[in-house]
């Protein structure tokens, strides 16, 4: 396009130079006054067209950005017949526009659905900025501290002056214990912070959980765990859309101003497309990052029915030769009583069951005389026990309370979601999923059922 545009200019300002060079040959060679005169129009004529065509273009990028600069996106550049630079400007802006529409329209969704999962939680969750200006304040927290409309710290005066106290003394990674009068009484709450920054701005978050209510403090740790990891995608994903969406509006600007059409190029155009197929992706990334989350969320209630645990174990044992039947991994099992029966949702279990032995196998890569026991039986406490055990590497103990918090993960291909899974499947039963881990020697994943 660039190279067609050049073309089009040096058409037009040879054309000019052309006439004025007759207009001067026509003055000094004593040609008639009419002819000078056509000559002088034509010039004139030229040099309109020359302006009027270089505008043409000059406006449709001046309007383009300008519609960006206040977030409007629903200009059109119209294909039209005529001229073809014309045409392809238009056809590369309105691709560059709906490319940035898209972008945008993923962008809200995510930023609903984050709100209302936010809503959601049981836990307090606040952010403000430097200045103490409420970024957002969930429902939760405004119903704990008794306010409909929460805008700046400064109205927790009107809470407790020692709320507020805390707040401002509270440091990144830091956990308080703080107790203030409520509407309802004397408020006992945990507190827990840390920061991020978001474009210029470095905001902080809170998770503010009343101990009173909630189960125990490792609830909370779970809480700030996911807050963290949510953050870090988050920003893993958005950073790159920031840094790249400013390259490409630095190719079309200089010192403030849009550039003119004639700088631009089909090599800029190329990396601005480029560019934001990058942005695409990262948008991409994130929604599957989300529909990750949906999993934990959205789990069906179980259609429990009595389930011999024999013939469960078989199944596994029989999917597990079918799958991997070049495997040096030995899988056996091993009962108490082949009679043991279990109150559950088979497909979901067994979901369970796949995952864990899954997790096993993984484990066991590249070690000789691999094993994977699948036990079951009644543990001290009269308990059903189903467990996968494997003579792999084992578990960190600082990782064991780590590997249940949704999306970590110690592999480069996991995605984090499996252990969280599985055991929420099992708290669906009314029952758990415990681990114990000897390094180097075994580990042992027990689903505990209490029905």
């Amino acid at each position: 396009m660039n190279r067609s545009f050049l073309l089009h200019i040096l058409i037009r300002i040879v054309l000019i130079a052309g006439v004025a060079f007759g207009i001067g040959w026509a003055l000094f060679s004593g040609l008639t006054v009419l002819i000078s005169i056509a000559l002088f129009l034509a010039l004139i004529s030229l040099i309109i067209n020359l302006i009027h065509y270089q505008n043409s273009v000059n406006e449709r990028i001046s309007y383009f950005f300008e519609a960006i600069k206040n977030e409007d996106f629903s200009q059109a550049f119209p294909i039209q017949k005529g001229d073809k630079i014309i045409q392809n400007l238009n056809q590369s802006l309105h691709e560059i526009n709906r490319k940035i529409q898209q972008i945008k329209i993923e962008n809200h969704q995510q930023e609903q659905y984050f709100r209302a999962l936010i809503e959601h939680v049981a836990t307090g969750i606040l952010t403000y900025d430097d200045r103490g200006f409420v970024i957002h304040a969930n429902s939760t927290l405004k119903k704990m501290l008794g306010l409909e409309q929460f805008t700046h710290l400064k109205q927790l005066e009107k809470v407790d002056d020692s709320l507020l106290h805390a707040l401002k003394q509270i440091q990144q990674q830091d956990r308080k214990l703080v107790t203030f009068n409520g509407k309802q009484g004397k408020v006992n709450v945990s507190i827990r912070a840390s920061s991020f920054k978001n474009k210029d701005q470095v905001l902080t978050l809170l998770s503010v959980q009343d101990i009173n209510r909630e189960l125990d403090e490792k609830e909370l740790d779970s809480w700030m765990r996911l807050i963290r990891v949510l953050t870090h995608e988050i920003m893993n994903s958005i950073a790159p859309v920031t840094s790249l969406s400013e390259s490409l509006s630095s190719f079309f600007q200089k010192d403030g101003q849009a550039i003119s059409p004639d700088e631009v190029n089909e090599k800029m155009i190329s990396t601005t497309i480029r560019g934001l197929d990058v942005i695409k992706e990262q948008g991409r990334g994130l929604i599957t990052f989300v529909e990750s989350y949906r999993k934990l969320t959205r789990l069906p209630k179980p259609k429990k029915k009595l389930i011999r645990v024999h013939d469960l174990l078989e199944k596994m044992l029989l999917l597990n030769k079918t799958q991997h039947q070049d495997s040096s991994i030995q899988l056996k099992i091993s009962m108490e009583s082949p009679e043991l029966m279990i109150h559950a949702d088979e497909k979901m279990i067994s979901q369970v069951l796949l995952n864990l032995i899954k997790n096993s196998r993984e484990a066991l890569v590249g070690k000789e005389n691999a094993r994977i026991d699948l036990l079951a039986g009644w543990n001290k406490n009269g308990q059903v026990e189903v467990c996968v055990k494997d003579n792999g590497p084992g578990i960190p103990k600082e990782l064991l309370d780590e590997i249940f918090v949704p999306f970590f993960t110690t592999r480069e291909n996991g995605n984090g979601i499996g252990l969280s899974l599985s055991r929420q499947i099992l708290r669906l039963h009314s029952g758990s999923l415990r681990v114990r881990s000897v390094p180097h020697k075994e580990t042992l994943f027990c689903m505990l059922f209490n029905e």
